[in-house]
């Protein structure tokens, strides 16, 4: 008879820094509520984190990262990072970000972590694109581009925080680009307000 795989061995073999409850059961062929509790044992060691409801993390790891815990941050809608985080992460901008920023078509909000907080920004469903895999392959993150034309998306929304950067670095970008994701704005309005900030970055 083949040995029941351990919790912590499952932890190992899943192969990520961040993972959930429920995926580490299925591993180790074990009940989610004994699960819950051989990782919470891990997390006296300083092993494992629970970071949510369900989601744990492996927070010790020089390779840990906050971002990793973007695609947990709600199961039923797909995000990336983009606005401020997104823009810093490319260089395109210097200062740190307090919080990270995130895009979602799920409803606005913020979600405190022992490892970070963020802030997520709704944005429509038609306008759900231009991110790709960050390359450590753990979560979607906007191209640069696309980051500038998300922040100036909510500055549309009076969240004038997103329209005013005084250090920008517009030579990381491609200007076609930024024009070409704001034409993509279906939204009349919100297009031509856009369209005039970057317009101001000349």
């Amino acid at each position: 008879m083949k040995r029941k795989m351990s919790t912590i061995e499952a932890v190992y073999k899943i192969g990520r820094l961040v993972f959930t409850t429920r995926e580490i059961a299925g591993l180790a062929g074990a009940s989610v509520s004994s699960t819950v509790q051989a990782l919470r044992r891990l997390e006296e060691k300083g092993i494992t984190k629970n970071i949510l409801r369900g989601v744990w993390g492996m927070v010790n790891d020089r390779r840990f990262s906050p971002f990793f815990i973007v695609p947990f941050l709600n199961p039923n809608h797909r995000a990336y990072v983009s606005f401020i985080s997104a823009l810093h992460s490319h260089g395109v901008i210097s200062q740190i970000p307090q919080v990270i920023t995130v895009a979602s078509t799920a409803h606005s909000g913020r979600v405190l972590t022992p490892v970070g907080t963020y802030h997520i920004h709704q944005i429509s469903p038609d306008f759900f694109d231009g991110f790709e895999w960050h390359e450590s392959g753990d979560y979607l993150i906007a191209e640069p581009e696309k980051a500038l034309v998300d922040c100036l998306y909510l500055a549309s929304r009076k969240k004038r925080q997103f329209a005013h950067f005084p250090e920008l670095d517009m030579s990381i970008l491609k200007r076609k680009k930024v024009f070409a994701w704001a034409q993509k704005i279906k939204d009349k309005r919100v297009r031509k307000f856009v369209i005039s900030r970057i317009k101001d970055y000349d």
